[in-house]
């Protein structure tokens, strides 16, 4: 099991001190994370680091996951998308869907802690079932800034409930939520499969294993198939690529259990990149290997993230660290990583063109594009690595128990 003395190196003493003595006013304390998937996207990943790196300064911490069937993660899906601006239709068979499934859960689900961490809309209404006797904390890791008004107000009442509420972005702060609000940015975890060091031959052997030819540039999108992820518009934007540099495109992305859009939108995906799958110049791949992430991240020439809704994108953050060029759209957390043409491209959206000539900029001027990575590195290292990230949480633990 990894400890916090292994992340010495990177971080250095300073910040290895601060954090055990942060931890020193709640040393013995029993902390609860919940959330709704044990593996796929950004939260279980923060959490299978998070929560050894508690245990290991001397916090009691824990990690559950909410149980639900497919009819609740398909309703809970739609409040994703709902929370990010999507229309729904809030009928009392959702609502009524979603409260049992929590309730249900509650019922075998005993609580014992000094604090209660409840990750994203699934579990939010455990609150509920509960005789609140520790604070609660709601971490939202999603776009809220524009949620549907409706589901909003539903999920509210639950919400005010909470101690306290964390955010990823200033833009996503509700001045009419009672609620306290904290932002804390997401980070990765620089010793994890997905992002540490890998030998030129476990690289080689990835590439051989999964049949991934290096014989011209590989540009890839790492993601989930979510339309806000905009699979289909990356791959418009490669056919553009295409015609100035011969290259190849990888979108990589697992299946999370609690995302059942993703295999429909890989289905158009398949279907719309037929022809260039057939001769190889499209590579799809749905395995969820982390060390797989890692190598693509890394041979890639340029990496693409055009999210249209984007809570932080850590992705973005992987491909950063590695010293990958990233470009990516100026949407929700993204510009808080990159600094246009400092340590990365930041393009609006629905630029299809500018996404196209600044992947072809990237492909062509090589030392730009080390210059751009190099730099993503350092504004990784300064801001967004693991031990950042529990110094956040044993402040605002500390905070919320004793209110300092």
């Amino acid at each position: 099991m990894i400890s916090l003395e292994d992340y010495y190196d990177l971080v250095g003493d300073k910040v290895i001190s601060t954090i055990h003595k942060k931890a020193r006013k709640i040393l013995g304390h029993h902390v609860l994370h919940i959330n709704s998937t044990y593996q796929g996207g950004g939260v279980a990943e923060i959490l299978s680091s998070l929560v050894p790196l508690m245990n290991d300064i001397g916090i009691d911490a824990g990690w559950r996951i909410l149980h639900g069937n497919p009819d609740f993660f398909t309703i809970t899906k739609k409040f994703h998308n709902a929370l990010q601006g999507d229309k729904i239709n809030l009928s009392d068979k959702k609502k009524s869907l979603y409260l049992k499934t929590n309730q249900d859960f509650s019922v075998y689900t005993h609580l014992n802690h000094n604090c209660i961490i409840i990750h994203d809309p699934q579990p939010l209404p455990l609150i509920k079932y509960f005789t609140k006797r520790e604070p609660w904390i709601w971490r939202c890791h999603i776009d809220i800034s524009n949620p549907n008004p409706r589901l909003w107000a539903f999920l509210k009442k639950m919400i005010i409930k909470y101690d306290h509420m964390i955010i990823s972005n200033e833009n996503y702060r509700k001045p009419n939520c009672a609620v306290d609000q904290t932002i804390i940015y997401p980070v990765i975890d620089p010793l994890s499969l997905k992002n540490k060091e890998l030998p030129e031959k476990s690289i080689n052997k990835f590439l051989r294993k999964f049949n991934i030819p290096m014989d011209k540039p590989i540009i890839s999108q790492i993601s989930r198939f979510d339309k806000w992820k905009d699979p289909l518009g990356v791959l418009e934007i490669f056919k553009q690529v295409k015609k100035s540099v011969d290259c190849r495109l990888i979108l990589c992305g697992s299946m999370a259990s609690d995302d059942p859009e993703g295999i429909k939108i890989y289905d158009k995906v398949k279907k719309k990149a037929k022809k260039y799958i057939e001769n190889g110049e499209v590579i799809l791949i749905t395995l969820d290997n982390d060390i797989l992430v890692n190598v693509l991240q890394r041979i890639s020439k340029v990496i693409i993230q055009k999210s249209l809704k984007e809570g932080f994108g850590l992705t973005v953050t992987e491909a950063m660290w590695k010293k990958t060029p990233v470009i990516a759209s100026k949407s929700g957390g993204i510009p808080l990583q990159i600094d246009h043409e400092v340590n990365g491209l930041l393009i609006d959206p629905s630029d299809m063109n500018g996404f196209a000539q600044g992947i072809i900029k990237l492909l062509k001027d090589q030392k730009y594009a080390e210059r751009l990575g190099q730099n993503a590195r350092e504004k990784v290292s300064d801001n967004f690595l693991i031990t950042r990230l529990l110094e956040d949480y044993m402040d605002l633990i500390t905070k919320v128990l004793y209110g300092i």
